[in-house]
C-alpha cells in the first residue's frame, strides 16, 4: 500500500503501517549516525540534556557528503541500520517512533519497536542524489565536531521510504524471504 505521512510520527500512524507499504514522509526528520548515537546514549545515561526531543521523531541514518552550491545537502543515503543497534532501544524507550537506514535490525531493536509502537523505515542505498532532492532544509544542530556524522534537523517532502519492520514486528526481510523460496 502506498501511505502519505507527515511528521511528528506518532502512535495513531504507526499502528496502521504495514510491512512492505510504501511511505512518503513530509516534515521534520534528524539525522544521526554511529558516533552521535553513541554520544546521545552517553547522554541519556549520565541524565544530561540531548541536543532534540526524541517524542515521536524520526532518525535517519545518513552522514551526508557535503552540499555543492546551490543545493540544500550532498547525497544523502542511508548508512547500515545495525550499526546504531546497541544503541536503538534506548532511543525507542525515551520516544523515539521510527528510524530510517538500511539492512536487518537485531531481536532486542525489533522486541523494542514492538515494545514503543515503532517502526523501521528502510531508504534505497545507492540513490542519495535522488533521495537528496526531497530533502528541502538542513541545519546542523548538535556535534558539529563530528563533521558528516553532526547531526541535523532536516525538512523532507514526500521522502520516499518502505515499512521494513512495522510496530507489530512484522519484518519485509523475513517474510520477502519466506514468498521468494515459495
Amino acid at each position: 500500500m502506498e501511505r502519505h505521512i507527515k511528521t511528528p510520527l506518532t502512535e495513531e500512524v504507526t499502528k496502521d503501517l504495514q510491512a512492505g507499504d510504501y511511505v512518503y514522509i513530509t516534515g521534520t526528520i534528524y539525522t544521526a549516525r554511529d558516533a552521535a548515537h553513541k554520544r546521545l546514549y552517553e547522554s541519556i545515561l549520565s541524565g544530561d540534556k540531548v541536543p532534540f526531543d526524541f517524542k515521536d521523531t524520526i532518525i535517519y541514518y545518513l552522514g551526508p557528503t557535503p552540499e555543492r552550491e546551490g543545493q540544500v545537502i550532498g547525497s544523502a543515503g542511508p548508512t547500515t541500520s545495525s550499526r546504531m543497534d546497541k544503541y536503538t532501544p534506548l532511543l525507542l524507550n525515551h520516544g523515539l517512533k521510527g528510524m530510517i537506514g538500511k539492512g536487518k535490525r537485531n531481536a532486542e531493536v525489533i522486541n523494542s519497536i514492538i515494545k514503543n509502537k515503532g517502526v523501521y523505515f528502510a531508504a534505497v542505498g545507492g540513490a542519495g542524489a535522488l533521495l537528496s532532492k526531497k530533502i528541502k532544509k538542513s541545519a546542523l544542530i548538535a556535534y558539529d565536531d563530528l563533521g558528516t556524522e553532526a547531526i541535523r534537523k532536516l525538512y523532507v517532502e514526500e521522502f520516499p521510504v518502505i515499512v521494513v519492520i512495522d510496530s507489530s514486528g512484522n519484518n519485509l526481510y523475513e517474510t520477502a524471504q519466506k514468498d521468494y523460496k515459495e
